[in-house]
């Protein structure tokens, strides 16, 4: 097999503490090498959110030496689909890119148990997602 990632995918929200963080975490766990896996925020906060990482350990991930970033052109640029949950605005758009939007609740300041459904919706889409890079690279 190829060392040569399938794709590459940036996510973003706006403070790259949840949702982001969430959705990189599952990425990189169901995709491994396959898939380059970027996060990005457009306002990052100043650490993951607590429940976020508790809800991802739930589920065998760890997400706890993660830093929220800066979104960057660069980022934006050197990614094949730029996943927005809730900040669209604030991305670039370049010619040649796949973007979506997922709408998602912000887990920011909720308990671990409002954070799972959302959690586990990320998980659904983020499965989805890599089918269909999987599917496009079959094809």
């Amino acid at each position: 097999m190829s060392s040569t990632p399938l794709a590459s995918v940036l996510f973003v929200c706006v403070h790259n503490a949840g949702r982001s963080q969430m959705a990189a975490g599952f990425l990189d766990h169901l995709a491994g090498d396959r898939v380059e896996v970027r996060s990005a925020g457009s306002l990052p906060g100043d650490q993951v959110n607590p429940a976020a990482v508790e809800a991802m350990a739930e589920v065998g991930i760890d997400i706890s030496a993660a830093q929220p970033k800066i979104l960057t052109t660069e980022a934006v640029r050197a990614s094949d689909y730029v996943i927005t949950m809730g900040c669209g605005d604030a991305c670039p758009v370049f010619p040649g890119k796949t973007y979506l939007d997922w709408a998602l609740e912000d887990p920011a300041g909720k308990g671990v148990d409002a954070v799972r459904p959302i959690r586990d919706e990320i998980r659904a889409r983020v499965e989805a997602l890599v089918a269909e890079i999987d599917a496009q690279h079959e094809a």
